[in-house]
């Protein structure tokens, strides 16, 4: 652990802090898919319909990246931090009060922007407080923390939503709002944001012209792909197991359900923290794309076989390389951009491929009832070969300085 011995306790605790409220994000937005087959059968709801919902939150997510982008950038990285955390735990614990599919897309939308607004300002404040050579580790213990998030999120499913139903499943998802009072009290503003202050201000469409209009395009297109991939996916895999054979499911009960999925998280914790360190070592480009070639391979695989116990040794592995990727983006969109202006390149790069990933639910869940869950989550394994397919036109960065 030389590397954290070497970054300063600003820059340490902004990473705790931004940790934080990614777990506390993936753990809040994942308990819908996680209650999705008892949500369902309770409204009576069809697999579009449910896949929509999903959709509408990742639409939302968009325009919350981009908002809290300009946010960040003008009023502070921690205050967008705050505010984006006390929007989703609010709106998620809101989810446990609906009485039908209408206040459900309501809140899931208000969620969904909260959600956007975490890792726009999350990711600029982690790349601007830790050292240029150990940026990509730190990005990708930022990242790790999807996995524990999601772990804790199927956790508390397993234990709650059996015995209490979906509604307080949701309830629990306010917890969040009370870790604000820490990053309030303990987490500053990073040097690089308040010379940025000082300086003149730099106009967001400076991202759309000359040499980094061709590297926003690409960004985007390759980062939508890899949403396109994981929320086709990860929406429909609890589903999938949970679907009874003859349906092209897998036939478990919540336990076994549990179980597989928390096995899964393990692969994408390991999967988000080896990425930093390769990728510091290595390059971002060589190993992004060695990750989604990977992941490619893996996923389809994992859609087409029904033996739970192969699947239990496959999904970490699957995960590890589906979901391990994302640690590297938050430190090449860092390394593109100029500081005046990185969190909204951060947040609009990011997040408007959510707005083409937000097809990927619906999309998956249309093709699930009228193909099959193995037809229709292959499709995440041709997004990564396109994701793939775009690094052609993405420069390689390296730890380099921050501007």
């Amino acid at each position: 652990m030389t590397f954290w011995r070497e970054a300063s306790p600003e820059a340490r605790r902004a990473l705790i802090a931004a940790s934080m409220g990614w777990a506390l994000d993936a753990f809040d937005i994942m308990l819908f898919a996680l209650v999705l087959p008892e949500l369902r059968a309770d409204f009576g709801m069809s697999a579009t319909t449910a896949g929509i919902l999903a959709s509408l939150t990742l639409v939302a997510s968009a325009f919350g990246g981009v908002a809290f982008g300009v946010i960040a950038d003008r009023f502070g990285r921690t205050r967008a931090l705050i505010l984006s955390v006390l929007m989703y735990s609010v709106f998620t614990a809101a989810c446990g009060l609906a009485t039908s599919v209408w206040h459900l897309a309501i809140f899931r939308v208000l969620l969904g922007i909260g959600m956007g607004g975490e890792w726009a300002s999350g990711a600029a404040l982690v790349a601007e407080t830790w050292p240029d050579r150990h940026r990509g580790k730190a990005m990708g213990l930022m990242q790790s923390a999807w996995a524990v998030g999601f772990a804790l999120a199927a956790l508390t499913n397993w234990l709650l939503v059996d015995t209490f139903g979906w509604r307080v499943v949701f309830f629990v998802g306010i917890l969040p709002a009370f870790f604000t009072l820490w990053v309030r009290r303990a987490v500053r503003e990073p040097d690089a944001w308040r010379r940025a202050q000082a300086a003149a201000p730099v106009p967001m469409s400076a991202m759309m012209r000359g040499p980094l209009a061709r590297i926003t395009i690409a960004l985007t297109l390759m980062n939508a792909c890899v949403l396109f991939a994981y929320w086709g996916f990860n929406t429909w895999v609890p589903s999938y197991l949970a679907a009874p054979v003859e349906q092209g499911g897998v036939g478990l009960d919540v336990d076994g359900r549990t179980l597989l999925l928390v096995a899964m998280q393990l692969g994408m914790w390991f999967g988000y923290v080896t990425f930093g360190f390769i990728a510091d070592a290595f390059g971002r480009r060589r190993t992004y794309v060695g990750y989604l070639v990977t992941a490619a391979v893996l996923v389809f695989a994992y859609t087409m076989i029904r033996e739970a116990w192969i699947l239990l040794l496959l999904g970490p592995f699957t995960a590890f390389f589906a979901t391990g990727h994302f640690s590297g983006f938050g430190a090449v969109s860092a390394e593109l951009y100029p500081t005046a202006i990185r969190a909204r390149a951060q947040g609009l790069t990011y997040n408007i491929g959510r707005i083409v990933s937000a097809a990927a639910p619906w999309l998956v869940g249309g093709l699930a009832a009228s193909e099959g869950y193995g037809a229709a989550l292959s499709v995440a394994a041709a997004a990564f070969i396109a994701a793939a397919v775009f690094w052609i036109w993405i420069p390689e960065t390296g730890a380099i300085e921050l501007s």
